[in-house]
């Protein structure tokens, strides 16, 4: 079950605050938000010329909370004091995404748009100002054309969900995307996700034909209707700055009736070092049919009593059989010392679930499971490599990963298809040229604000250790791997200043073909977010003053504190 944070701690001398104030602005603040609500209510039943209770969570609703949790899938993210969405709508209907769009855009109120919830900042489902939250877990079809070899899956789908239907119809095709079956396709593809066939076949959004979109003005739009830039746009750009994606329609790929897999370990004491300096010339250069994930982690040595050490761990797909396997790392890895025993040949969807940290035989069903109401506290930030690191630089790497804590570094390879594709073809910019990809992971099981400090501390001082290994001016980032230190927008008149600082770090060159996209499609900026793509200047219309009629009757915004604290204490 997900973990609750401990209780805030700020307010002293609570005796201060006369109680018959304190009920008359509870009671006005919860009278303001019902207001909000039958405003939009009936703004929504008038659109869609419908009953939209069923679809409604206002936050009086006795199952508001456990929808809310059920797709946070950072406990860090769901405290006493993170800010709530006025009202969640779950839409049942691509009708319903039009209409919500249409009533908040009138009634001043943003909107976030949240798939499967593994925003690792939440920016699907949390903001600083009052908001909608549009919970697309119900628009979840997945309609495969094996003729065709397409499918069109909705935004609110899991991976998990799209891995399992496609097995169903062929056991030779499969698509590449995230390895984790609990991930929404709407966030996923829409930020350019990966997974473990990205040498062989790319990106997710290298594989999307046609899409399906909610734009500003209400309208649902495909690729015909909305126009080669916004389909470009919302091909690894990140859907939120541009509409609600409703779905996506997919080229799948082949994949062998025979896969490979295997997991290997080594510590320091057991020649790490030479295993991760090989790595890097092989695992970016070797066959498109194999992918070799690198895992580093601090850990006891089991050697050395009370000492720490770092272990390698190499988690692999390869889309053959194991002697074709074993042969290959043979003659280009022999460091591994890698035999037919070491490897396990199964299915492309037993490989699927052996990723997901699942035991071999597992049945596909699992991936069904969209475990709600699940996470740990955690922190992610990502890095590109473009030059080995030397066997003196890894020494001097373990040395600080030992010393800033827990943090764990995940490598993962380019080059192949990765390098064929133009770095313009999509807003994802980071193709040839890079070796690979890291993943600054941490994750922990203590609540409160002490240990995220305390974590988030650890997670930035290796970040900062990286800096001579990476890439430079600028610093690459990954748009899924959301990190907030890079940079924050508080869309004001500053906004496109703000967004160039994150915007170019995500996109590199591609960052101003999406300012001019964004401009064209949503000029009064309606779509925004902490790190959303900004429109130009000259258009830039003060967006957060839109809702600042509604903030003030929502907050009861006042001199005194005390006035802020309950706004804080009713999540609004």
């Amino acid at each position: 079950m997900m973990r609750k944070s401990g209780c805030s701690t700020f307010l002293n001398e609570p005796s201060m605050i006369p109680l018959f104030l304190v009920l008359l602005h509870v009671s006005a603040s919860w009278a303001a938000a019902d207001s909000v609500y039958a405003t939009f209510v009936h703004c929504l039943s008038k659109q869609t010329n419908q009953q939209v209770s069923h679809i409604l969570y206002a936050q009086t609703n006795a199952s508001y909370t456990s929808v809310l949790r059920a797709y946070i899938r950072n406990s860090r993210l769901n405290t006493s004091s993170t800010r709530k969405p006025v009202i969640i709508v779950t839409p049942t209907q691509e009708s319903h995404v039009q209409a919500a769009v249409i009533c908040s855009k009138s009634i001043g109120l943003q909107i976030r748009t949240r798939s499967g919830g593994h925003d690792f900042e939440g920016i699907s489902y949390i903001s600083d100002v009052p908001f909608i939250l549009l919970d697309m877990f119900n628009l979840r079809s997945i309609n495969i054309d094996l003729k065709e070899q397409t499918v069109w899956v909705g935004a609110g789908a899991t991976f998990g969900e799209l891995y399992y239907r496609i097995w169903e119809k062929s056991k030779v095709h499969g698509f590449p995307a995230s390895i984790c079956p609990t991930v929404g396709v709407g966030g996923h593809i829409s930020g350019a996700g990966y997974g473990n066939m990205l040498r062989k076949h790319g990106l997710s959004v290298d594989h999307v034909i046609d899409a399906r979109i909610v734009d500003a003005k209400g309208r649902i739009l495909d690729k015909a209707s909305m126009g080669e830039d916004l389909f470009w746009a919302i091909r690894g750009g990140g859907g939120a700055s541009f509409g609600v994606i409703l779905s996506y329609k997919l080229n799948l790929v082949p994949v062998p009736k025979t896969v490979t897999i295997f997991r290997v370990e080594r510590t320091l004491e057991e020649k790490a070092t030479d295993i991760v300096y090989k790595w890097q010339q092989v695992a970016t250069t070797t066959d498109d049919n194999l992918f070799m994930r690198l895992l580093l982690q601090p850990v006891s040595s089991k050697l050395k009593k009370g000492e720490m050490t770092v272990r390698a761990s190499i988690i692999t797909l390869f889309l053959g059989n194991a002697e074709q396997l074993v042969s290959l790392l043979g003659k280009e890895f022999p460091e591994l010392g890698l035999k037919k025993e070491n490897v396990t040949e199964t299915s492309w969807i037993g490989s699927v679930v052996w990723w997901a940290n699942f035991d071999i035989g597992t049945s596909p069903d699992v991936l069904l499971d969209r475990n709600p109401d699940s996470a740990d506290f955690l922190r992610r930030k990502s890095d590109y490599v473009q030059k080995p690191i030397s066997k003196d630089g890894l020494n001097w790497l373990w040395k600080k990963m030992i010393m800033s804590g827990k943090t764990g570094l995940v490598f993962n390879p380019y080059g192949g298809k990765m390098s064929e594709i133009p770095a313009s073809a999509t807003p994802f910019p980071h193709r040839a040229g890079n070796l690979f990809k890291i993943q600054y992971s941490l994750s922990w099981e203590e609540e409160g604000v002490v240990a995220d400090k305390n974590h988030t501390a650890q997670i930035r001082t290796l970040f900062s250790y990286m800096t001579p290994f990476v890439s430079k001016n600028p610093r690459r980032a990954f748009l899924n791997y959301r990190d907030l230190d890079i940079g924050v927008n508080r869309n004001d008149k500053n906004s496109y200043e703000e967004g160039k600082v994150y915007g170019v770090k995500y996109f590199n060159d591609n960052f101003n073909r999406l300012v001019k996209v964004k401009t064209a499609v949503d000029p009064d900026n309606f779509f925004t977010n902490e790190q959303s793509i900004p429109v130009l200047p000259r258009f830039h219309s003060g967006v957060s003053g839109r809702s600042t009629s509604i903030l003030s009757s929502l907050k009861l915004v006042g001199a005194s504190m005390w006035t802020m604290l309950f706004a804080n204490l009713l999540n609004i």
